[in-house]
């Protein structure tokens, strides 16, 4: 299941609570466009705002629907304990792997991310996906981490930051963790505006939240970075509006939550409070952005 475009959609809420309908219909568009995998939990499906029960119904909904499309589910936490808690969930729930992210208050060793992937590696039986996002846990792995991480059982992927494939270093990146690990390791790239770049340079897959909303948008540029990666780059370069409303709000989640009530997916407000959708200028903008490029 570690290949091609892993989506992953917004978890939206109305009036603090889930709107399964929404969900739902977000679900119903993966399906619809056949995309390879479907990470109900990633960052913008808020998995750290969600109680195990939570990441049991979305699961439960999202494997009711996919239709046999393989579904991940983000089980991170503050507490090994609670990591396992919602292994066991989303496992009985139906998932065909897990997301797994060393989220933390306090910064996090070495030794003890790895006593969290031993942990969780012993505890389920379904494969398990590394995910590596600095920006939001603090925490970066160091190779001889991910070598004794990637030995582990059940680990069958990482997902590492998109940021040297804007360069020439993303290929030595790639070709440095190649040699690193075991062959099974699938390797997928994150970070919208660096995807084209990392599947050009022969990453397995591209971990997407503007996959999320827009999966035929983001197949056309997996298929243009295996066949012609230089349009793949042009046309990546094309949305740098878009990228840059991904960096001016901190990420994509407000992004693709604004651009998900546009096209009418979603109430106009859809995320757990404090957090906050665009302001209006900036999601009419967003909204000529969607039109003008045919975002689908």
């Amino acid at each position: 299941m570690f290949n091609g475009l892993s989506a992953f959609p917004l978890t939206p809420f109305k009036q603090e609570n889930i709107d399964i309908d929404a969900f739902e219909k977000l679900i119903a568009n993966l399906v619809d466009a056949n995309v390879d995998s479907i990470c109900p939990m990633g960052s913008t499906g808020l998995y750290p705002y969600l109680t195990s029960a939570e990441k049991a119904t979305l699961t439960s909904k999202c494997v009711a629907l996919s239709g046999g499309i393989p579904v991940m589910a983000g089980i991170g936490a503050l507490r090994t304990k609670e990591v396992l808690k919602n292994a066991e969930a989303v496992q009985k729930a139906g998932a065909s792997a897990v997301l797994l992210a060393p989220v933390s208050y306090h910064r996090l060793h070495d030794d003890e991310v790895y006593s969290l992937f031993d942990s969780v590696s012993k505890n389920v039986s379904i494969p398990i996906c590394v995910y590596e996002n600095p920006g939001t846990t603090n925490f970066i792995f160091s190779d001889d981490l991910y070598k004794k991480i990637c030995h582990l059982p059940n680990v069958s992927a990482i997902k590492i930051p998109g940021t040297p494939f804007e360069t020439s270093q993303g290929h030595e990146r790639l070709a440095t963790l190649r040699a690193l690990l075991p062959q099974h390791i699938s390797i997928g790239v994150s970070g919208d505006k660096f995807g084209v770049a990392g599947i050009a340079a022969g990453c397995d897959l591209w971990l997407t939240v503007l996959g999320g909303l827009f999966p035929r948008t983001v197949q056309h540029m997996i298929a243009l970075a295996k066949s012609h990666p230089h349009e793949s780059a042009e046309y990546s370069t094309k949305l740098s509006d878009l990228w840059a409303l991904f960096v001016q709000y901190k990420g994509g989640l407000r992004v693709m939550a604004s651009a998900a009530a546009i096209l009418g997916y979603t109430e106009s407000e859809c995320l757990p409070a404090p957090l906050q959708a665009m302001s209006r200028e900036d999601k009419k903008t967003l909204e000529e952005l969607i039109h003008r490029f045919e975002l689908t």
